[in-house]
């Protein structure tokens, strides 16, 4: 099948790639000319484990083309995935502005009947905004189609080639059948729903999550002033079948592109509908402040963090991505910094992405040795696995102060201890 997508971010230049991988032609689209000069070089603009080689594999097979006009790959297509970026703006509601204009230029272009395929995370109605607007200069027939996206930042090609379940809301019979035909080819639980419910349960199963992370954060946070260990309670309650052990890891809170803009545009749907989502509420609440807890652990340690030297490990929201929007590293390194700090910091994939956001007075090396020498603290505030390998003796002789603040709790606290060092993690004993 013919099949175009438009948006070359991570879910549109991912979805775009997959789909070419198991046998359909896809043409990803998108107005930034540098990126689609870069793509058709084979330069993956992001790191996503992976997604290079799928990229190369089917572009060399003709599978995968890139392109800067949708009007021109339009007619020969039967679907139009619409993948571009749905940004929060400063009230928490999304920014459906690039969707719409995806819209207006589909409407202004089609001649037959095509299904458009919304993938980009966007309110319960944007469909029917989506189809509003095409109506204004296409009277002719076609299909809007919810399919929300579950792609995890460092495996999300894995999760769109075994997905635990893909989401379709869909309305139209004909729409229906060849969304049937395009994911024939994935093994995974095709769940058809309402275009309604689609649109919504992307946004629960995110609030959901971000509820689980702030749940244990929570239990972290009070497990430290009853001498409790958060690691041995999130296991003993992760076996629980019921519960599960994903998303029960204590640290400095979610981030990334999704989790915080997802859950405040829920909590702005539920206010545009005079529904007081209070648990949603407190969820935002807590994550932000988890933050507060490194600051705070060092305040205890040194008092005021004027010129202290602070070594960041970290820079990247998670491990296996170089994604930095709303990561948790960077309002620390923010915060440090606002104090009188001096930080230096690295990560393994992030440091460029870094760069362009944080100000010039945080040294950013590329060399964790680097960033640790002579520092008066260590802050760990991604999970990169390669951080728990250093050398601690090494940096032991490097620090000014045997000091590891673990915002991941990431390292093993005991054996840490017994190299001499000052460990606080988060909710450890």
């Amino acid at each position: 099948m013919k099949i175009a997508v438009v948006g070359t971010g991570y879910v549109g230049l991912v979805t775009g790639a997959c789909l070419a991988k198991v046998g359909h032609t896809v043409s990803c689209v998108d107005i930034d000319q540098e990126k689609i000069k870069k793509l058709k070089k084979g330069i993956i603009p992001i790191y996503e484990p992976g997604l290079d080689k799928v990229v190369k594999e089917v572009a060399k097979k003709g599978k995968l083309v890139f392109d800067i006009s949708l009007k021109k790959v339009l007619p020969d297509v039967e679907a139009i995935f619409i993948a571009v970026g749905t940004p929060a703006k400063k009230d928490g509601k999304a920014d459906l502005q690039y969707v719409h204009a995806v819209a207006k230029e589909i409407g202004e272009n089609i001649k037959d009947f095509k299904v458009i395929i919304n993938k980009s995370t966007v309110p319960v109605g944007t469909a029917k905004e989506v189809k509003n607007i095409i109506l204004k200069t296409y009277k002719g027939k076609f299909a809007v189609v919810s399919n929300p996206e579950f792609l995890k930042e460092g495996y999300a090609v894995t999760d769109f080639m075994k997905p635990d379940r893909i989401v379709i809301g869909c309305d139209d019979k004909q729409a229906k059948k060849i969304m049937q035909e395009i994911y024939k080819p994935v093994k995974g639980k095709k769940v058809f729903t309402t275009v309604q419910s689609a649109e919504m349960i992307k946004y629960a199963s995110n609030a959901f999550l971000a509820t689980k992370i702030s749940f244990i954060n929570e239990i972290a946070n009070l497990c430290e002033k009853v001498n409790a260990d958060v690691k041995e309670v999130s296991h003993g309650m992760g076996l629980d079948q019921r519960i599960g052990k994903s998303f029960l890891s204590a640290g400095i809170g979610y981030g990334g592109s999704c989790f915080p803009k997802d859950t405040s545009a829920l909590n702005q749907i539920a206010g545009t509908k005079g529904y007081d989502f209070r648990l949603l509420k407190a969820v935002i609440e807590v994550n932000a402040k988890q933050r507060q807890s490194v600051i705070d652990k060092l305040e205890q340690i040194f008092g005021n963090l004027k010129n202290k030297r602070i070594a960041v490990l970290g820079l990247a929201f998670k491990n296996n991505t170089d994604d930095v929007r709303e990561s948790a590293a960077i309002d620390i390194i923010r915060m440090l910094t606002g104090v009188g700090a001096r930080v230096k910091a690295y990560d393994p994939k992030a440091n460029d992405n870094a760069k362009e956001i944080l100000n010039s007075g945080v040294k950013i090396t590329n060399d964790p040795y680097e960033a640790i020498k002579n520092a008066d603290a260590l802050v760990i505030a991604t999970e990169w696995p390669e951080f728990a390998n250093l050398d601690f003796h090494k940096i032991k002789n490097l620090l000014k102060q045997p000091i590891i603040i673990d915002g991941r709790n990431l390292l093993n606290s005991i054996i840490i201890k017994k190299l001499g060092f000052q460990y606080y993690g988060i909710g450890r004993a």
